[in-house]
């Protein structure tokens, strides 16, 4: 019987080993596929505060793991199949082995969505990003394009324009999925220039990105020389394996907490039922706590990650006290 079982081994699920090591807990923590988050796939992080001079994206992780251990957290590889509440929670791992814990933090993060293009894939953290909020400094005085329609892809469209001297924003069609407000203010801003029916077919460069070929409308393909381009077409949260598992999930997968079912309760709105809301970061399942980019579904730092997990970490410690 464990106390506290983590899954995931991104900034959330690390940040909140720490707290609960040194509060002798004794936590499992579950890596998953590719333990560390989407910080392992990034070069160097600027805005992790602490870091003067920066810190590449791995060696952040490794630091968060190498504290963990110091305070004796251990780990398990492997990825988590589906869990379900009993008396406790039990977490079926993909291998078919069972564990049994009185509590658990749910922090498996989220994945960008790609456009599963062989050069993208190559170009990632060389000129090809997935969020302008942790890269478009690097991108002063540069040409970049950013490749999506929606809330999300106009946002980091006007905010690279403090940074980039013209950004192209490339839709695929002539509608936008955005707000009609986040449409106004972007098509509005003279840095940024919307091209039409385009497609990507290929990142142009070899050691970084130094152009686009875009199909147009189907038929003809331009070059677009660029400096940098930013994926803005959506986020998947890693919440498979909690289907049926009574874990409440909003309609793309993230998962509800007792602090966004209150805000929307007190929206006039009609969130799922099943919420304790002496804790924020609880699910509608009693014991089962969720932190990071699995349920923050707007920020998306590693800084805000963070500090969910040690928020639900402490939340752990009194669900358990009171028990």
């Amino acid at each position: 019987m464990e106390n506290l079982i983590i899954i995931g081994g991104g900034p959330a699920g690390l940040a909140a080993a720490i707290y609960a090591a040194r509060a002798e807990l004794n936590p499992l923590v579950i890596e998953g596929a590719v333990p560390g988050g989407q910080l392992m796939l990034t070069t160097e992080v600027e805005n992790y505060p602490g870091f003067v001079k920066g810190v590449l994206g791995p060696e952040l992780m490794q630091g968060f793991r190498s504290q963990a251990e110091r305070f004796n957290t251990r780990f398990l590889g492997g990825s988590v199949k589906k869990i379900t509440r009993a008396k406790n929670i039990i977490i079926t791992l993909a291998s078919g082995e069972e564990l049994e814990a009185k509590s658990i933090i749910i922090a498996t993060g989220a994945d960008a969505r790609w456009l599963n293009l062989e050069s993208e894939q190559r170009l990632r953290g060389k000129g090809v990003s997935a969020c302008a909020t942790c890269d478009g400094f690097f991108f002063k005085n540069k040409t970049v394009a950013i490749v999506g329609g929606g809330d999300t892809a106009m946002e980091e469209a006007n905010f690279l324009t403090r940074f980039a001297t013209e950004v192209y924003l490339i839709n695929r069609s002539e509608k936008f999925r955005a707000s009609v407000i986040m449409q106004q203010r972007t098509l509005k801003n003279p840095k940024i220039k919307v091209i039409y029916h385009a497609v990507v077919e290929e990142v142009l460069g070899e050691a970084k990105v130094e152009g686009l070929k875009l199909r147009i409308s189907g038929e003809k393909t331009e070059t677009l020389t660029i400096g940098g381009l930013f994926v803005a077409i959506g986020h998947s949260p890693a919440t498979a394996f909690l289907k049926d598992s009574g874990v409440a999930l909003d309609s793309k997968g993230y998962i509800y907490t007792s602090f966004r079912a209150a805000g929307e309760l007190a929206q006039g709105l009609k969130p799922p039922s099943g919420f304790n809301f002496s804790y924020q970061y609880q699910t509608s399942l009693p014991g089962v706590f969720a932190a990071g980019d699995c349920v923050d579904y707007r920020y998306r730092q590693a800084t805000v990650a963070s500090g969910m997990g040690v928020a639900a970490e402490l939340e752990v410690q009194e669900y358990l006290e009171n028990l």
